[in-house]
């Protein structure tokens, strides 16, 4: 299942309190990312907050998986984690027509 998982600031953060875990933080997502586990990873455009796509079970996986980096660790980070599945609407609107082959 892939999962959507939103970074949250957690208000009243120092961000000099990031910098020891930074290193830490990116070779855990890079071992994630080899694994197959995030296959995808942004920053948003208006905002510096990382944008994860998970491929995991389900949301209790997901959120296990984001437990284990060392920014959410160290409480420094959250994520809002948003199951996700196919859109069926084209499907639905042009198997009628023949166009579903």
């Amino acid at each position: 299942m892939k999962i959507l998982a939103l970074e949250k600031e957690i208000p009243g953060i120092d961000d000099g309190a990031f910098d020891p875990h930074l290193k830490s933080e990116a070779l855990k997502v890079w071992e994630l990312h080899q694994a197959g586990v995030l296959r995808e990873i942004y920053f948003r455009d208006d905002q510096t907050t990382a944008v994860l796509v998970l491929e995991c079970a389900g949301v209790e996986e997901a959120g296990a998986v984001l437990d284990t980096l060392p920014l959410v660790k160290a409480g420094l980070i959250a994520f809002d984690v948003i199951p996700l599945r196919p859109y069926p609407g084209f499907a639905r609107l042009f198997a009628q027509d023949g166009l579903n082959q």
